[in-house]
């Protein structure tokens, strides 16, 4: 594996693989790296020549400073990680790499509605920073396809929608939430809880599913309030948002018949982590 730390020793290395004819798939990462993310490697590996990974923990999408700076590094790891699992380039850019003239952004791109609900709705300015980096990794990059994780749901409307206003030539492929045994969503974040904490976290996917096992049995609004319920009565979680939403627009819905499919979304703090899930249904 390659691994690049500089821009033009980057661009220099994949526009002579482009000149041979190969196809680059990218998968980017905040890095602290676990089976979800090297799912992602595996999609690139099947769909690509060239399989393209980064680790950059982005300033500009924290709207807490405490969160950024609590976020695992764990480089080393993750390099033999990537490896193992047949990356082929890896780019693990600093700061003034990815942002050579400061990290403040002349682009504002309207997303309509999908940075205002949910995560956009709770984490002011998080989206425009996601945006920003990624619009800047794939210029770049230049990569065939970025893939990307559905534990991320609105992230990947959102990048799909930048993808369109930019005219972008790069194609979104979506890879499915990778889970525990036990049903938590592998997040990078799952390293932060507690062991009393972590056996609690399970109870977030259970609820989910209890939605989807109440799909057009009871209302939406009873199937909701079961889910919320549910992860209420452990007495040690706090519900930023348990929301039933289009998967194309992310507005909640109100009847089952509102949408063809539906995303059932939810951000949950954990003592000090924030952890988000979803689940398409039915």
């Amino acid at each position: 594996m390659y691994i690049f730390r500089k821009v033009t020793d980057l661009q220099n290395h994949l526009n002579e693989l482009r000149d041979a004819k190969q196809s680059i798939a990218f998968a980017p990462t905040m890095g602290a790296l676990h089976n979800g993310h090297m799912s992602l490697v595996s999609k690139c590996n099947r769909i690509a020549d060239i399989t393209v990974s980064s680790i950059f923990v982005n300033p500009t999408q924290f709207n807490d400073k405490s969160d950024l700076e609590k976020y695992p590094r764990t480089v080393e790891k993750d390099t033999t990680m990537l490896i193992e699992h047949g990356c082929d380039v890896l780019f693990y850019p600093e700061v003034d790499e990815i942002y050579p003239k400061g990290t403040e952004s002349d682009n504002n791109y309207d997303f309509g509605q999908l940075d205002k609900v949910l995560e956009g709705a709770h984490r002011q300015g998080h989206f425009a920073g996601v945006a920003q980096v990624v619009n800047r990794l794939l210029e770049i990059v230049e990569p065939n396809w970025i893939v990307m994780g559905q534990k991320d749901y609105q992230q990947t409307a959102i990048i799909r929608k930048l993808l369109s206003l930019t005219n972008s030539k790069t194609e979104i492929v979506v890879s499915p939430t990778i889970r525990e045994k036990d049903g938590l969503a592998m997040s990078s974040r799952n390293v932060r809880l507690k062991e009393d904490e972590r056996r609690e976290a399970p109870t977030i996917y259970a609820s989910l599913e209890a939605v989807r096992q109440a799909y057009k049995t009871i209302s939406v609004k009873e199937a909701r309030e079961l889910a919320v319920k549910n992860i209420e009565a452990s007495g040690s979680m706090k519900i930023d948002y348990l929301e039933l939403v289009h998967p194309h627009t992310l507005q909640t819905i109100t009847d089952w018949d509102d949408a063809e499919s539906i995303i059932v979304c939810t951000a949950v703090h954990l003592g000090d982590v924030r952890l988000i899930d979803n689940i398409s249904i039915p």
